[in-house]
């Protein structure tokens, strides 16, 4: 049986690109560090890797959803400076003006880095922090001088001082006639399912922090979906039939 049959398709590249780290690993008896993974990424890794005794998987920063993996023999011990992240403040004046995730997150990528090379953007306590490969700090510290109109400037802090984050989720369950992600869409968001399609169809959501255009794809458990307008949830189970040949599911939306 392929190690491909127990993924989606659209994870192929993904998954042999793990494959090539811990043959890597496993040849060169070396750490390979990732770059920034989500979390569908990070358990398609922890999937693989499992309980390899010769190659050993550990993530970092704890606290964050993105993170970078490392991959590494069993004699290495790792440390924090193994995994290449650094943790910027950005200053800007907070008194006159607001600045938002997405603000941020659009001025990065007009620099034309790749979403894999930072991970989360922290807001709380009136400050908002951004984490970095160390491969692409410096170049983002000297270019990132302005979101919108708002000047600003990157403050380095230790990573001590990460702003921890908690999600709340509301948890409910519910039945749906099909696991198709528009109907799973239509019972979490109570939209009708051409409503649903529409809204797929137009690049407004995120299957596992991926845009899709696939309406039929099947959800599984621990799919977390996200339509731009309406937040972030996840399928937390599939818990069978009902008479009425319904599926039974348990959801989670975030607060």
């Amino acid at each position: 049986m392929s190690i491909h049959q127990h993924f989606r398709q659209e994870e192929k590249e993904f998954v042999d690109g793990v494959l090539a780290w811990r043959e890597q690993v496993e040849n060169q008896y070396a750490p390979k560090r990732t770059d920034f993974l989500d979390p569908r990424q990070q358990h398609v890794l922890q999937s693989i890797i499992g309980q390899n005794d010769e190659v050993k998987l550990s993530f970092y920063p704890e606290s964050t959803e993105r993170k970078r993996a490392l991959l590494y023999p069993s004699y290495f011990h790792p440390v924090e400076e193994d995994y290449g992240i650094r943790l910027f403040e950005i200053e800007y004046p907070g008194k006159f003006v607001t600045i938002e995730h997405k603000h941020v997150l659009g001025s990065i990528m007009s620099l034309g880095l790749k979403r894999e090379k930072f991970g989360d953007i922290l807001t709380g306590d009136d400050k908002i922090q951004l984490l970095l490969a160390e491969e692409i700090s410096e170049y983002v510290r000297m270019e990132l001088t302005h979101i919108g109109k708002t000047k600003v400037a990157l403050q380095e802090v230790s990573m001590n001082e990460v702003i921890e984050t908690k999600e709340e989720w509301h948890e409910k369950v519910t039945t749906v006639s099909s696991l198709r992600l528009d109907a799973v869409m239509s019972a979490i968001y109570n939209i009708s399912r051409q409503k649903a399609q529409t809204y797929i169809k137009s690049n407004l959501v995120k299957l596992n922090w991926k845009i899709t255009e696939n309406a039929s794809l099947e959800v599984e458990a621990g799919d977390v979906l996200s339509v731009r307008g309406f937040g972030r949830s996840k399928l937390i189970s599939i818990e069978g039939r009902t008479k009425r040949e319904k599926w039974r599911i348990s959801l989670g939306i975030l607060k």
